[in-house]
């Protein structure tokens, strides 16, 4: 079914409105009989790339070239169903754009889908494709996989290619994708992943950070805990451990620096050139970034270089940090700018770690609270993604 013109197929509001355009894929492959949706940041041949803003979707003209990413999803035989909606810029953790709407949450309708990959993991939890790729800088795969009920990844940093696609901050922007079970995860992680140059022993670290799950929502906290005790019955019993390099405060400015300072490098000037009206919340971000001292962004660089050697101590070769994915479920829709805003600032407490040392992380959708998805997730060293895919493996073949 066409969704670009069956109104009614796209009830989720997950998908951009552009016209259809034939993009071929591979008849056979590894993914042949998978459908898969793009958030609009990768280039797809015949497609404009509008990054969610009006006027970059008015600059954009017709893509001549697809992003290697998508197309090797092609190459393997996956037939592409569409553009997804994107947060405006990808610079918000919401899922709500102001300009092209909201896409709905498949798992809980009355709550946001997160963002910024909201059309995505929308199309993928309301069953309109099998996987779709999303990105992450500061929790845009994490964020909406917690809240949708998805299995979602940040890969290590550079694993896959970015080319062809609109970048955010270029040092923390990473491909991710969601599906909606593990397997499915497996066979697109084969694809996109290869196998890793060092790989995770079979017999992992698993290693509790109790920093970060007092971060957690109480009430969030009870359903987890048990899921955690089912994980270690499975890779063996974890040690805890605090993870925090100076506090969780400065962790937190400190990434906001960098992505904050790369973000404006990125669409400073395209925002003072065309002046474009920016959505709650997106427009003040770029405003404080455009404010950023060069003095404050050098100490967030000299911290990442620290958390860097930090982490890497604390993890070594064989260590997962096994964690909760968000403080606690999506908020309601009806959530105020305000609630969002205090929402998003506990997450990225969470969620920063990874993203400054370039960290993979995935996110399982093991439990629910008042009947909304929650995500626990697990964190190993840089180049550990297919390891950490073949736990989670582990993990569904234990718990179902």
């Amino acid at each position: 079914m066409n969704h670009h013109t069956d109104a009614l197929w796209d009830n989720a509001h997950a998908f951009m409105p552009y016209p259809k355009v034939p993009v071929p894929n591979a008849p056979t492959g590894p993914l042949a009989g998978l459908s898969f949706g793009v958030k609009d940041l990768y280039h797809v041949q015949g497609y404009p790339t509008s990054g969610g803003q009006p006027f970059m979707l008015a600059l954009s003209g017709i893509q001549e070239r697809t992003a290697p990413v998508v197309q090797s999803l092609l190459n393997a035989g996956a037939r592409f169903v569409g553009k997804t909606i994107t947060d405006e810029l990808a610079f918000s953790m919401s899922g709500q754009n102001a300009h092209f709407g909201s896409p709905i949450n498949g798992a809980d309708p009355m709550r946001i889908s997160g963002g910024s990959s909201s059309g995505s993991a929308s199309a993928v939890s309301n069953r309109m494709c099998d996987f779709a790729l999303g990105s992450d800088t500061g929790g845009s795969v994490r964020a909406p996989a917690n809240h949708c009920g998805l299995v979602g990844m940040r890969p290590s940093h550079g694993r896959i290619s970015l080319e062809d696609t609109l970048a955010l901050s270029p040092s923390l922007d990473t491909c991710g994708w969601f599906t909606r079970d593990v397997p499915t995860f497996a066979r697109v992680a084969d694809v996109l992943l290869g196998e890793d140059a060092q790989a995770l022993p079979d017999s992992v670290r698993l290693l509790v950070p109790n920093d970060i799950w007092g971060l957690t929502a109480p009430a969030a906290v009870k359903v987890l805990k048990p899921v955690r005790g089912q994980i270690e019955e499975c890779l063996g019993k974890a040690r805890a451990v605090n993870i925090v390099l100076d506090d969780f405060d400065a962790m937190f400015w400190h990434f906001r620096a960098i992505q904050g300072r790369e973000a404006w490098d990125v669409d400073g000037a395209f925002i003072q050139r065309f002046a474009p009206v920016l959505g709650p919340g997106v427009a003040e971000r770029f405003q404080w970034a455009s404010e950023l001292s060069d003095a404050t962004v050098a100490s967030a660089q000299e911290f990442r270089q620290r958390w860097r050697a930090h982490i890497g101590r604390i993890l070594g070769t064989d260590g997962v940090l096994l964690m909760p994915t968000m403080p606690d479920v999506a908020p309601l829709i009806s959530a105020s700018e305000a609630d969002l805003d205090a929402y998003r600032n506990r997450a990225t407490r969470m969620l920063c770690g990874a993203g400054l040392a370039g960290l993979p992380q995935l996110s399982l959708p093991l439990a629910q609270r008042q009947g909304a998805p929650l995500g626990i997730s697990l964190v190993g060293p840089v180049g550990s993604d297919r390891s950490l895919v073949r736990l989670a493996e582990r993990i569904h073949a234990a718990l179902g």
